[in-house]
């Protein structure tokens, strides 16, 4: 997932383009801001960042990681998210490209990055046509993100030869409960093949330093190229008495399957929450999906499932709950407040639960505030009642467009004892006017003061995207609604 894809773009009339000439701010759509929320930017400058994720140290809950893609960078906190630092040396030097990050801590207290590399793609959404040399690894932190090995662990590499499958978007699990399987790691992953697609899953029992033979855990392969049908977005979690559950999107469905001895074998995968096709255009962006994310409450056991798509309309984010390990499921709930069938899109969600208080929290990009629906905030759900409910905080309040750069396909949240820590890229203001600018537009015509303005103009508009952390406390009880 890490290479854009183009939709077409959405056209407003000449009515409407005058009709909305004026901006409206995002300010006026009264949501309540995150309580004794931060909001910090990772990047100082702009670039090609994307596709967050971050991770709270059950072990020692000071401890914060970031990270975040091209290549792969990593941020940390030694206090809460109170003030954050770049780590160095993260990203590989023997690959040319690296990303598809996903991060966490097992139960030791040791920091994981996993991400994917290689040199080139095959061919436009069909990865594994053409493919050269790629695969799976992880970095290791012993000091809560601080510094990192320097030597990075293949969990599956493919050499450059003829008809190789192509290794996309993992995601890492840690088994931090007190089960006979503590300490496992997971990592599950698309492995785009030439005829198909598949979801894969590894395992480490050494902290990380070794991994299994990647075995299937679908039911079926999916379809073979990066738009829908394919097998996607893995995720998983593991509950408190050590069973590991994995879920990912395939054939308009969320798939579920469980694994009870460590993850060596797994139950058979089957559809268990139907949904619209998992990826979709969406105006001002070049794609995206609605990928499913799992958690638990490690005292109830109740498991909970989020996902983005269209079944109102417009994009809306849902939540559905299991009782009883994931047999059956209870009705999607909307976590976004707006009203059903405004227009407004609400997207790229991310899911955790607190395992000190089981509260859930959801953050997800919004347009509610855009008549145009072009533009969007960070916003952070949170519902502290079993995902009955939920109540909308604006994480940020300066709306901002997504045109123009690859957005990426995910963010990433995290929570423990109340704090929540959510991570987003955003595409930065335009820079005030410059002074060679404003003069360049009352000087005489002629090419080298055209060109002179024109590259004023161009420097206005920072390129690419920049990443940013927001934290939020709810240790302070909320005034009722």
């Amino acid at each position: 997932m890490f290479v854009s894809q183009y939709f077409r773009r959405f056209a407003f009339t000449i009515f409407l383009n005058l009709f909305f000439s004026t901006p409206v701010p995002l300010h006026s759509q009264d949501l309540p801001k995150a309580p004794h929320s931060q909001v910090f930017t990772l990047t100082p400058t702009s670039g090609f960042f994307t596709e967050p994720a971050i991770a709270v140290n059950p072990s020692n809950p000071q401890q914060v990681v970031g990270v975040f893609q091209d290549n792969v960078h990593a941020a940390y906190s030694q206090d809460a998210g109170h003030t954050w630092q770049l780590a160095k040396n993260v990203d590989p030097k023997n690959y040319r490209i690296s990303g598809d990050v996903s991060t966490t801590f097992d139960n030791q207290g040791h920091a994981f990055v996993c991400y994917i590399a290689f040199d080139k793609l095959g061919t436009f959404n069909y990865w594994a046509h053409g493919a050269t040399r790629n695969g799976i690894f992880v970095l290791r932190s012993l000091d809560g993100g601080t510094t990192w090995e320097a030597d990075q662990i293949p969990v599956a590499e493919q050499t450059s030869s003829p008809g190789i499958p192509f290794e996309d978007k993992p995601y890492i699990v840690a088994d931090t409960t007190k089960s006979k399987y503590a300490g496992n790691l997971y990592i599950g992953w698309t492995r785009w093949r030439i005829a198909d697609s598949q979801m894969v899953l590894s395992r480490s029992t050494d902290d990380g330093k070794t991994w299994s033979q990647p075995i299937e855990i679908d039911a079926h392969p999916g379809l073979p190229r990066d738009d829908n049908g394919a097998a996607e977005g893995f995720d998983g979690v593991v509950g408190p008495d050590g069973i590991f559950y994995a879920i990912w999107s395939q054939d308009n469905a969320i798939m579920l399957t469980s694994s009870r001895d460590g993850g060596r074998t797994f139950s058979h995968a089957r559809p268990v929450i139907h949904t619209a096709p998992i990826m979709f255009a969406i105006q001002t962006l070049e794609r995206a999906n609605g990928f499913p994310q799992i958690a638990i409450d490690p005292k109830s056991k109740r498991l909970y499932i989020t996902w983005s798509d269209y079944r109102n309309g417009d994009l809306d984010v849902f939540i559905a709950t299991s009782d009883n390990g994931g047999k059956r499921w209870s009705a999607p709930v909307r976590v976004n407040n707006d009203p059903v069938h405004n227009g407004a899109e609400q997207f790229f969600q991310w899911l955790a639960v607190d395992p000190t208080d089981g509260s859930i929290d959801v953050i997800f990009y919004d347009r509610r505030g855009d008549p145009q629906n072009r533009k969007q905030i960070v916003v952070l759900a949170r519902s502290p009642d079993g995902g009955r409910s939920f109540s909308n905080y604006a994480w940020t309040d300066n709306p901002f467009e997504a045109s123009g750069v690859f957005f990426g396909d995910y963010s990433g949240i995290a929570a423990y004892s109340g704090r929540v820590y959510g991570i987003w890229t955003e595409k930065p203001a335009a820079e005030p006017e410059t002074k060679d600018h404003a003069d360049a537009k009352d000087k005489p015509e002629g090419k080298d003061k055209a060109d002179e303005g024109k590259n004023a103009k161009e420097a206005k508009q920072p390129r690419g995207t920049i990443v940013k952390i927001g934290t939020a406390d709810f240790t302070t009880p909320q005034p009722s609604k």
